[in-house]
């Protein structure tokens, strides 16, 4: 078997002051292949960007930390490296896709400016080089007249155009993999579909391997390959998308399934899973799902369960779906 682009290997990120800290990412691991696209889907506290700023080794020190595990890219475990090379990383290997592109983008720097700053870190070419390399990535996330508008300010843009920016600066030193932090939840749905649409293009075209964090399923089946589930900092579930969403196999992806609007849905309220996700460092012990599963046993209070497979390339973490459907 090749060897995998990204490979996360029993990542755990900690936050506050050693001896009272809370784990807000514990044991993930999953991979990336080169060229390949995966998602990683959950709620808001699941740990999903913890997770994403903690490739690029982004966590702020103090107050977070990273306390275990292996980050390989390239077969090159990151957290091996001195802090001050990863500069050199950032942006020509791994490139980042942020949520909110008009808090990400220099209000007082063009689009051009900007773009063209995040390739002279990596590109020691002339003006005029980087000018024409500026244009040709407004061409391929496409901006209309991209000539009349390289001089434009992020204002005079609207959302779903800010966040074409935001794709072309990240594919500007055509890095190996891109990761792309809820990329489009502040835009309209209309919206919403162009962006997925142009990153799905823009894959098929550069080879550039994907990795997309949302609390989206539907966004992840629209664009990845394979999926990880995650809930209060673990990994509860992983596979291929069409198992995952064919064969759901740990309540959690069941309830976030069941979420998700349809055309045919005469339910007069969408469905929702009751409670919230537990605050970092208050599950102990057991399977941090239990208070809100409706699965739930006496064993779920008192061990988490490891990681069950449920066919050739899916796995998930339930006591309950393991006894019922591998016996």
């Amino acid at each position: 078997m090749s060897t995998p682009l990204l490979k996360v290997d029993n990542l755990a990120v900690e936050f506050g002051r050693k001896g009272n800290a809370v784990r807000a990412v514990d044991g993930v691991s999953f991979e990336v292949p080169a060229g390949g696209s995966v998602g990683i889907v959950g709620e808001s506290g699941s740990g999903k960007s913890v997770t994403s700023l903690s490739i690029l080794r982004l966590v702020p020190d103090p107050p977070g930390r990273i306390v275990q595990g292996r980050i390989e890219f390239n077969g090159v475990n990151l957290l091996d490296l001195p802090l001050a090379q990863m500069p050199s990383i950032r942006g020509r290997d791994i490139a980042m896709i942020f949520q909110e592109p008009m808090s990400s983008l220099n209000p007082l720097m063009t689009i051009g400016d900007q773009i063209a700053e995040a390739i002279m870190l990596h590109d020691a070419s002339g003006r005029e080089v980087r000018r024409a390399k500026v244009l040709e990535m407004l061409r391929l996330v496409g901006i209309p007249d991209p000539a009349g508008r390289i001089n434009a300010y992020p204002h005079q843009f609207s959302g779903g155009m800010r966040q074409r920016v935001m794709i072309a600066m990240a594919l500007a030193c055509s890095p190996k993999l891109l990761i792309a932090d809820e990329p489009t939840t502040a835009l309209d749905v209309t919206i919403q579909a162009q962006v997925l649409e142009l990153m799905k293009s823009i894959r098929s075209r550069t080879g550039t391997a994907l990795l997309l964090i949302s609390h989206d399923l539907g966004v992840i089946a629209d664009v990845c390959e394979r999926v990880v589930v995650m809930y209060a900092g673990r990994v509860v579930e992983e596979g291929d998308v069409r198992s995952i969403f064919h064969r759901p196999s740990h309540p959690y992806t069941r309830g976030l399934l069941q979420s998700i609007a349809r055309l045919n849905d005469d339910r007069r309220r969408l469905f929702q899973i009751p409670g919230s996700v537990p605050l970092p460092g208050t599950v102990r012990q057991g399977c941090p799902f239990r208070s809100r599963c409706p699965l739930r046993v006496a064993r779920c209070d008192e061990q988490m369960p490891p990681m069950f497979r449920f066919g050739e390339d899916h796995t998930a973490a339930c006591w309950v779906m393991a006894e019922t459907v591998l016996q």
